[in-house]
């Protein structure tokens, strides 16, 4: 089996001392026709892998802006199988870039998960980070996920016990994904300085890349935590950002304007690594 493009693209950013930048969007919204535009015009401004939000009526972990703009997507139609089918056409141009699907049980179990997860390796979505599957629930997807070579992404909070992080680590594959705050997706402004205890307790647990996610809304943000971990995750912010956007030419550029400084804020930023070698 191939490898699996999260492993290709993260060994790429260690050897260049570079943090990855993992913006996320809600397909289809602001309309289902820019969604591909959209991918690769954050790929073009410093993205270097795609958290692609499935739209669900029932979210859990997402706070009122990305509700918003699952509504906005469900009310025109997107689905799951539209949102394969946007990451295929996105595959058309783009081979390289790793694509994660954020999304929910529901439209997975709907499908089947064999039948699910096949569909979506078909398309070139590289990881699932099903948000209400934990890790006891992981063990009835992994077989499918890993016969479609899929990875789950796993998350976890600041709430979680010691004992549970090695179990979620031991479930995950790709990159860990720490929340860094308690609460819902958008809320708050994150201090970095309180990631830092956190991830050092995570990386005795895992050799896989820390990703970072939930309250980081620019440059500044993302610079400092990029000082701490391998990975980027801006959501809301972005997605509050395309929200009102009147067409897809005003949406990538949109899209230029927000993610072009924060790569290069994080550019400026040193790695981890490069604190471990000097």
């Amino acid at each position: 089996m191939a490898s699996n493009r999260i492993d290709v693209r993260f060994a790429a950013l260690a050897e260049q001392g570079r943090t990855a930048l993992i913006p996320f969007m809600t397909a289809g919204d602001p309309h289902p026709d820019w969604t591909v535009a959209m991918m690769h015009e954050l790929v073009a401004s410093g993205a270097d892998l795609l958290e692609l939000g499935v739209p669900f009526s029932d979210p859990t972990a997402d706070g009122p802006v990305i509700q918003a703009a699952s509504e906005r997507a469900i009310e025109k139609g997107v689905s799951l199988e539209s949102v394969f089918d946007m990451v295929r056409r996105f595959r058309a141009e783009d081979s390289e870039t790793p694509v994660i699907l954020m999304g929910y049980l529901n439209p997975i179990e709907r499908l089947g998960y064999a039948d699910c997860f096949a569909a979506a390796a078909d398309a070139g979505v590289d990881g699932m980070l099903i948000v209400d599957c934990p890790p006891e629930e992981m063990a009835q997807l992994r077989p499918h996920l890993d016969a479609s070579g899929l990875y789950p992404i796993c998350l976890v909070a600041p709430t979680t016990t010691e004992r549970r992080r090695k179990l979620i680590c031991a479930a995950a594959a790709g990159f860990v994904y720490y929340v860094s705050f308690k609460g819902i997706t958008g809320a708050n402004r994150l201090d970095a300085n309180t990631l830092v205890q956190p991830l050092a307790d995570l990386r005795e647990d895992t050799s896989l890349p820390l990703v970072v996610g939930f309250g980081i809304k620019d440059p500044q943000g993302a610079s400092a935590v990029a000082f701490a971990a391998d990975g980027v995750v801006i959501g809301s912010a972005l997605v509050a950002t395309l929200a009102d956007a009147e067409s897809e030419a005003e949406a990538l550029e949109r899209i230029c304007a927000f993610v072009a400084p924060i790569r290069q804020a994080m550019d400026n930023t040193d790695h981890p690594g490069k604190q471990v070698a000097s």
